[in-house]
């Protein structure tokens, strides 16, 4: 149990952090939802577990996921198009998971978030050796800078001040969900844990990919066990996007 929780009414929806800022359900462009009758299923889970807004975040990742922001938009115009009617009730947008790495180029024009908040993540093996000078480069396009899942970069475990170092640079951190429920591990849910105590989170997401993600995720909703966990975190989601 984290150490800043309390005892809290069982809360069996997801409407206390209501925007999902991280998700790769737009079909077809990257290691998510493969066909768009996949992504409406999911849509729907998404909102019958109490999500208002959906902020989908492809990979742009050069050497496997190549996408730009046509490709991008493109798949979200057929999920635009799936959710018309009377059958949906939520608000979707897109812009892009940004892989850090040594083919990323600091350009004006990234797909980005409202109020121009960037999602970059790095390699699980190593930091990116440049990364603070990206993220300065960033900084000064005018971006807003999200660093997803913090938590699951194994090479922090042993190095916690890098933790500090980015959050001193500007960086805001975006919890996955699923880490505190240890579906990446026993490390990265003892980072989430680190993390969580020292209140070092911005934003969280559910980062799904697949049917296994959403069976875990919308268990773990209904039966109000991750409310019970973080349901009292202060995250900043619909603070910072829902009227966006």
């Amino acid at each position: 149990m984290f150490s800043f929780f309390r005892k809290s009414k069982l809360v069996t929806d997801i409407s206390w952090l209501g925007v999902d800022i991280h998700s790769h359900i737009l079909p077809g462009i990257d290691d998510g939802s493969k066909q768009l009758s996949e992504s409406l299923l999911y849509i729907k889970n998404l909102e019958n577990l109490g999500f208002e807004k959906l902020i989908f975040t492809p990979h742009i990742f050069q050497e496997l996921y190549p996408n730009t922001i046509d490709t991008i938009s493109e798949a979200l115009r057929k999920v635009e198009e799936g959710i018309q009617g009377d059958d949906y009730n939520i608000t979707i947008s897109a812009a892009a998971e940004y892989m850090v790495d040594y083919n990323f180029q600091v350009l004006d024009g990234l797909m980005s978030m409202p109020d121009n908040h960037i999602l970059i993540e790095m390699s699980y093996l190593s930091e990116t050796p440049n990364i603070e000078n990206i993220v300065f480069e960033l900084q000064v396009k005018g971006y807003k800078i999200i660093l997803a899942h913090p938590e699951r970069y194994n090479f922090y475990h042993k190095d916690l001040k890098r933790y500090d170092r980015l959050q001193e640079m500007g960086c805001k951190f975006q919890l996955n969900l699923l880490s505190v429920l240890g579906y990446y591990g026993k490390h990265v849910q003892q980072a989430a844990k680190y993390l969580l105590d020292h209140k070092m989170y911005t934003f969280a997401g559910t980062d799904l990919h697949h049917q296994k993600h959403m069976d875990l995720l919308q268990r773990n909703v209904e039966n109000g066990q991750l409310y019970k966990l973080i349901g009292n975190y202060p995250f900043m989601n619909g603070e910072v996007f829902k009227g966006l």
